[in-house]
């Protein structure tokens, strides 16, 4: 009975879990890739390499493991195959713990993107995370002969089929467009100046001794009241730090033009990387920001250098400045090079891909 109860909670937990995880990260496969050029650029540094060799391909890599990651997660609902189940799940699961223990003990990667940008864990929280869904992961691969398919042979690969091929299309789109939900600090809706601010005041507290007994207190005890201090602590930490830390645009003459972001409207035009930049619609941003002239101030951001950007302009008539801010950055405002974005006053309007480039009508429709 026990064994039973046990065997139900395993297959849910870790079909749930696997399939919410996956789920999230199938929303913005561009986020996944990120975070795993991020760990080869860590191992190529630790171990070899050899590890560069996978960041040209990070992105396929990212989307194999995330379809893997859904397939399985239904796999285990319907008891489908369990024992190659289990052996693909236990070998994924030992190479995921083996990253966040990594990342946790070294602090080499801060966020490991188990689940994107939704939900935020610490390092030491991701290996706990993933500690715990391999005890009920080796209960599976334990007792993997044991379960019954809850379909027939048919049926269930079909199923798993149908999955693949439905992941694998909707992660294409995604990557094709933009994320279908925006969990990021720079989606449609959102203030960036308010963003780059404390969500609350830091709520300290302090840890004294008095009498030969432990006090703890929000406010600060004295000697002269008989408390020795002891130590401190924020109780809001989660809270004090701004969602936005790093965002700073500058000319090519170093001038910081931050707070010129912020006023008015503005049409950013995003290409964090000239060199990997697709110019398949950059004819149409060009004319675009042609029509916008004296009514839109449109202008390039950017993380490459000024010769490559000044070539990839004339190449393209793109009349507009450029700036520069901080890839990472940049990657994170738009999960598309180049990407489109239209903020008034520091108000985040618009988010497009450059597949999906918006007419001067709809941006002056969104400015109305």
């Amino acid at each position: 009975m026990i064994q039973k109860i046990i065997d139900q909670f395993s297959r849910f937990f870790v079909g749930g879990l696997l399939i919410f995880s996956g789920l999230i990260k199938l929303n913005d496969p561009i986020g996944t890739q990120i975070k795993l050029e991020e760990y080869f650029e860590v191992f190529a540094d630790d171990f070899s390499s050899f590890f560069h060799y996978f960041i040209p391909w990070a992105l396929e890599i990212g989307m194999i493991l995330i379809i893997l990651e859904i397939v399985l997660g239904v796999a285990i609902l319907i008891f489908w195959r369990m024992n190659v189940t289990t052996w693909l799940l236990v070998l994924m699961m030992t190479f995921f713990t083996f990253l966040t223990f990594y990342s946790a003990y070294f602090d080499k990667v801060t966020d490991c993107g188990c689940f994107g940008d939704a939900i935020k864990l610490t390092p030491w929280e991701s290996f706990a995370k993933d500690i715990i869904l391999m005890v009920f992961v080796m209960h599976l691969f334990w007792y993997r002969k044991s379960y019954k398919p809850s379909l027939n042979s048919p049926t269930g690969n079909g199923v798993v089929l149908s999955i693949l091929i439905i992941s694998l299309f909707l992660g294409v789109y995604a990557i094709r467009h933009l994320p279908f939900i925006d969990f990021r600090a720079y989606r449609i809706g959102n203030n960036i100046p308010q963003q780059m601010l404390p969500q609350e005041q830091p709520i300290i507290e302090y840890t004294f001794e008095k009498g030969g007994k432990e006090v703890r207190a929000t406010q600060f005890l004295t000697a002269d009241e008989g408390y020795k201090y002891i130590s401190s602590r924020v109780l809001n930490e989660d809270k004090v730090n701004p969602k936005i830390t790093d965002y700073s645009v500058s000319s090519p003459e170093g001038e910081d033009l931050t707070q010129y972001t912020f006023e008015g409207a503005k049409l950013l035009i995003v290409i964090f990387d000239v060199h990997k930049a697709s110019s398949k619609h950059i004819g149409e941003i060009s004319a675009l920001t042609k029509l916008l002239e004296g009514k839109v101030d449109c202008f390039v951001l950017t993380s490459s250098g000024s010769d490559v950007m000044e070539a990839f302009r004339h190449e393209h008539q793109l009349a507009v400045p450029y700036y520069f801010a901080d890839a990472t950055v940049l990657k994170t405002i738009l999960r598309s090079n180049p990407g489109i974005a239209l903020w008034k006053n520091g108000i985040v309007l618009g988010n497009w891909h450059h597949n999906d480039t918006p007419s001067a009508d709809d941006i002056l429709s969104l400015l109305k």
